[in-house]
């Protein structure tokens, strides 16, 4: 069976349903291809940060997340074994509403449920979604197509572009011939969904180290809150084998958390998964007829949190470069080429200096988060590539993000 359209969207998750629900508003004939039914619960992005909160705005996207149970966390702390005092610390939690002009805070939502929303605002759009795809192949050129299977039947899509938003396991980017770039992991990161943590804020969001451990929490309202835990190669097998969800939230009672007991208390609610914090990106997203974005195009340590964000401004870009122009050559994606480039260069940065500061245990280690932490007071330049991850990459001067800033802060 042959069919054909504007654009065709190989995968159906955030980054697709973003994308897919804005061409098809704006009248464009829109395929999306996902390969799953129902959207499994993985350890995804569920943290817009302030500047991705308004990338959503700019896209027209932010009031169907909100109205879809979205949830805006509106003040941070930070805790571990470096804080002196963690009331204080609690009592003189960061404001998060005034950080970015028309983002009153970081958007917390859970990932499933953002998959199903934006796909079913595309195909309420007009958009065609078709699930449990099989046997996918992308031919990219002068005359897009898409081959797959769907309900056993063999079909080819013929388009104008086909857009790349499978994630960092899909196959459109190798499928293309884009190359990636990887460097090496600093450590393990893993997840977890919980519910039933009504003890904790629900406008509290917390990161620091305790121990051995790296961790993070993000709630979502309702007693919902998205946990996470780093920690060393050296404890690889912390997380893996049967009973790894009840170990997951045993190594959230932490002495150095006021109300910690609430996450570690807390009812699972989905599986724990764990997996490398590696940094992956590509020198140029995109070759004739075929573009990538999100994770497909390269993705960052999630020790900062920026997956949504990032996957939000590419389609912003993206949409923009296709609305914007009427011959789609390789030309109209050049500035979002560049601009993802220089971006994820600055965010790998930022990312790096996050997984050394939190992420490397031992006394050496808190000495060193407690004395940065300190000289930071004095001088707030040092750890300014860390608020990247709040305020865009974008706004901070580029000299912040080089081995000679670098050598400022861990230099001593």
């Amino acid at each position: 069976m042959e069919s054909t359209y504007d654009v065709a969207i190989v995968g159906g998750g955030i980054a697709g349903g973003e994308l897919a629900t804005r061409l098809a508003r704006e009248g464009l004939g829109v395929l999306v291809l996902e390969k799953t039914t129902t959207y499994p619960d993985k350890v995804r992005g569920e943290w817009f940060s302030p500047w991705g909160v308004v990338e959503l705005k700019r896209l027209g996207l932010y009031d169907l997340l909100v109205d879809a149970g979205g949830h805006h966390v509106t003040r941070h702390a930070t805790f571990g074994d470096d804080i002196d005092d963690p009331q204080a610390a609690l009592n003189g939690a960061m404001d998060l509403t005034q950080l970015v002009p028309g983002a009153p805070g970081p958007l917390c939502i859970r990932h499933t449920h953002a998959c199903q929303v934006l796909t079913d605002a595309a195909a309420e759009a007009g958009a065609t979604v078709l699930r449990g795809v099989s046997r996918l192949h992308v031919c990219p050129g002068p005359q897009p197509s898409v081959e797959f299977v769907h309900d056993g039947d063999a079909h080819t899509a013929h388009c104008r572009m086909i857009v790349g938003a499978d994630g960092r396991a899909g196959v459109s980017r190798s499928q293309a011939g884009i190359g990636e770039h990887r460097d090496e992991p600093h450590h393990l990161f893993s997840g977890l969904l919980v519910d039933d943590a009504h003890g904790w804020p629900e406008d509290l969001q917390t990161k620091g180290t305790e121990g051995n451990i790296n961790f993070l929490a993000f709630p979502q309202g309702n007693g919902r809150v998205r946990l996470y835990l780093g920690y060393s190669y050296e404890d690889k097998t912390l997380l893996s084998g049967a009973g790894a969800e009840e170990r997951f939230l045993e190594a959230f009672r932490f002495e150095t958390v006021p109300h910690s007991d609430a996450l570690a208390n807390a009812t699972p609610i989905s599986e724990c998964h764990s997996y490398p914090n590696e940094d992956t990106w590509t020198d140029e997203p995109f070759v004739d007829g075929l573009v990538l974005v999100g994770d497909a195009a390269g993705h960052n340590d999630p020790i900062i949190g920026q997956g949504l964000s990032i996957t939000t401004r590419d389609v912003r870009f993206v949409s923009e470069a296709l609305l914007e122009n009427a011959s789609w050559s390789t030309d109209i994606f050049r500035e979002y080429s560049e601009e993802r480039y220089e971006r994820m260069r600055r965010l790998r940065f930022a990312g790096r200096m996050q997984s050394v500061l939190d992420a490397e245990f031992g006394p050496g280690c808190v000495e060193r988060r407690r004395r940065i932490r300190e000289r930071s007071q004095e001088d707030p330049t040092l750890t300014m590539p860390v608020a990247a991850s709040m305020v865009g990459p974008e706004v901070l001067p580029a000299e912040i993000y080089t081995e000679e800033h670098w050598a400022r802060v861990f230099g001593e």
